[in-house]
């Protein structure tokens, strides 16, 4: 069997409302620029960019924030939906590419778990879906941003939490799930909310990890 001697892919995670969509767009630029992929990486290729796939099952499904904290049968229906269109999204890139993906098939887990249960989780982890992308996570570069009550902004979309312990308890549960599942990942620090020191942290990750 031939081994994938191509950049790790990179999965940005995290609970709502800290910083991940921005840090995709900075490292897609970063790994866009011909010098940085020569000099860091030396492959040729910039990566694919997996856009949140959240937003356009809520859409396509007429699904909404309310559902994930009022019914516990839509939540999970939601999260289903979410971890099988993550999964036709990675599986969609071209062989030999590689990709950047804003969130992962780890985030509609946490959610599953915190708003509807362990058991809820339990069933995600045992679909065919995951078990793919857990493989992939686990050879890829897995980032996660962390909470930070500065970063909140409501769009309209995304489920808001109602104080920082609730905020707190999504971060908790990424860190607990991944650990879990033997999952390594690097933490970008609320405290550092410079763009450009972020970017730097997960580059310098990327090539230790290349």
């Amino acid at each position: 069997m031939a081994h994938n001697t191509g950049p790790k892919n990179i999965f940005v995670v995290g609970a709502q409302c800290t910083g991940k969509t921005t840090l995709v767009k900075a490292l897609q630029e970063h790994f866009s620029q011909p010098h940085d992929r020569s000099s860091t990486l030396s492959f040729s290729q910039p990566p694919v960019t997996i856009h949140e796939v959240a937003r356009k099952v809520l859409k396509k499904y007429k699904f909404t924030r309310e559902d994930i904290t009022t019914s516990p049968i839509r939540a999970l229906q939601l999260q289903e939906r979410i971890l099988e269109a993550q999964f036709e999204a990675e599986n969609a890139v071209s062989r030999g590419d590689w990709y950047i993906s804003d969130r992962s098939g780890i985030d509609p887990i946490v959610y599953a778990s915190v708003f509807v249960g362990e058991e809820a989780a339990e069933k995600l982890f045992a679909s065919a879906a995951w078990g793919k992308l857990e493989e992939k996570m686990k050879a890829g570069l897995v980032v996660l941003c962390e909470v930070g009550w500065d970063w909140l902004v409501d769009d309209g979309v995304r489920l808001i939490p109602k104080d920082l312990g609730d905020w707190a308890k999504v971060d908790a549960a990424f860190r607990n799930l991944l650990k879990a599942r033997g999952i390594n990942y690097t933490v970008i620090s609320q405290d550092n909310p410079d763009i450009y020191e972020r970017v730097a942290i997960v580059t310098d990750a990327h090539k230790y990890q290349h």
